[in-house]
């Protein structure tokens, strides 16, 4: 059995993470180093490790996220004015090979973003 991911650990209630939104196929929590005044992880509780590594099965899933996103952007005040964003490998800049979605707001977003 492959080693658990950080935020499955976190799924499961192994490590302490601030915790605002759960369903059975996804949970949300904010990011420990803020790039924006909100910044929320959106993760799959099943683990994939990058976006590359989705299939057309998935679909359902990825929709999920984004809808979920929606929903936690209205609840934190931002909607109207957010941004999500997936990174795939490192050189993009993710840390956690476990997919997941930024929803980053409560400022002003540059672009381009890099």
């Amino acid at each position: 059995m492959a080693e658990k991911t950080l935020f499955q650990k976190i799924a499961d209630r192994e490590i302490p993470a601030d915790i605002v939104y759960e369903d059975d196929q996804c949970i949300a929590f904010r990011d420990i180093n803020p790039q924006a005044p909100t910044h929320l992880l959106i993760v799959p509780r099943r683990p994939i490790p990058t976006l590359d590594d989705i299939t057309e099965e998935d679909a359902p899933l990825i929709g999920h996220l984004f809808v979920v996103a929606r929903r936690l952007a209205a609840q934190e005040g931002i909607a109207g004015g957010y941004r999500t964003v997936f990174n795939c490998g490192a050189a993009a800049g993710q840390s956690v090979f476990h997919l997941h979605l930024h929803l980053l707001g409560g400022r002003p977003m540059q672009w381009p973003p890099g």
